[in-house]
């Protein structure tokens, strides 16, 4: 990801990663269990509070 006109929200952005891709990897991996055909509500909850807390991390980035 580049924003060539703002140093700053790309700084911010890029010490979010750490915090934010841990649950990118968790999304994706329940994301596929579900497409799997996996039903256990544990999994649907997962991939909700995974898209918001990836929206959280993001929220503030600029």
């Amino acid at each position: 990801m580049t924003t060539p006109g703002n140093p700053l929200l790309a700084r911010s952005i890029r010490n979010r990663f750490p915090y934010v891709d841990p649950l990118n990897h968790v999304q994706v991996e329940l994301l596929r269990r579900h497409r799997a055909g996996d039903t256990d509500p544990q999994v649907v909850d997962g991939i909700r509070h995974s898209i918001n807390g990836i929206a959280a991390g993001l929220r503030n980035s600029g």
